[in-house]
């Protein structure tokens, strides 16, 4: 969208391309007129077995350490020139890193840019760890590897590249805006592309498993009293339970779970 933008923008024309096509964690190809047109990543490079002069490498350097991406355009494997893109940070994404932090919870970046602009972004952040130059097969390489160090992984994707490393997570997230093989392979799907709500799902889990908790040592508890007295064993003392007594008090066991799991509903995540 950038690229299309700035060329509107300068006004130059569209030129039709034929056979286009993506080449994963690399770039995309495409026939303009007879030549074969690649842009791409530094990946690209080694694909088109092309080699930058100098002065580009010196360009892209520089822009690379401003934390930018940039992007190669070469056709029959000569490289006319170079394009570099600024990331833009999302507010959001400062929000929901620093609400993942407080709630004790470790955050790392796979990504398939440069070193440069994944330690400028991880830098911004505040990311502890981060994997630049990743492929996408590479993925689920990085999540086992960071299972390998005894972590449960809560892997976020929205693409096809991420449907791997998602399945290969403990906890697979899918954005909701992503594609469907993405969403096919997460255990939860976040209907809106907003990734504050990656905190609230977190919490959510603890809520419902701390409900869990309370509600099976109240059910044990109450079970371990109310079956002994409805079995009888206060009888010598002449204390007996009735059976009608015994099935309100089992049927209120199960009112005061559920009403307990409600109280859910007023927790604000």
């Amino acid at each position: 969208k950038a690229m299309l933008q700035r060329t509107r923008e300068l006004g130059a024309k569209l030129m039709e391309v034929k056979e286009f096509a993506r080449i994963p964690g690399r770039g995309v190809r495409g026939k303009i007129e007879t030549s074969d047109v690649l842009v791409g990543g530094e990946g690209i490079l080694s694909f088109a077995n092309s080699t930058p002069p100098q002065d580009l490498l010196g360009f892209a350097k520089e822009e690379g350490n401003k934390g930018r991406t940039v992007n190669y355009v070469i056709r029959d494997g000569e490289i006319l020139g170079v394009l570099a893109f600024a990331d833009l940070i999302r507010d959001e994404s400062y929000t929901a890193i620093r609400e993942l932090k407080a709630r004790g919870v470790r955050v790392a970046m796979i990504t398939g840019d440069s070193e440069e602009v994944a330690a400028w972004v991880a830098k911004e952040l505040g990311i502890e760890e981060h994997f630049a130059r990743v492929l996408p097969e590479e993925k689920v390489e990085k999540v086992k590897l960071l299972q390998t160090r005894g972590l449960r992984v809560a892997m976020v994707g929205d693409g096809i590249n991420d449907a791997p490393a998602l399945t290969q997570a403990d906890v697979g997230v899918a954005i909701g805006a992503g594609t469907n093989v993405a969403i096919e392979s997460a255990g939860i799907v976040l209907v809106k592309n907003d990734p504050r709500d990656i905190p609230k799902i977190i919490e959510l889990s603890r809520l419902t498993y701390s409900k869990m908790l309370q509600n099976l040592f109240w059910a044990t508890g109450y079970n371990v009293i109310a079956i002994p007295l409805a079995g009888g064993i206060l009888a010598s003392r002449g204390i007996l339970l009735e059976p009608a007594l015994a099935a309100l008090f089992m049927s209120l066991s199960t009112v005061i779970v559920a009403l307990n799991a409600l109280l859910l509903r007023r927790r604000r995540l």
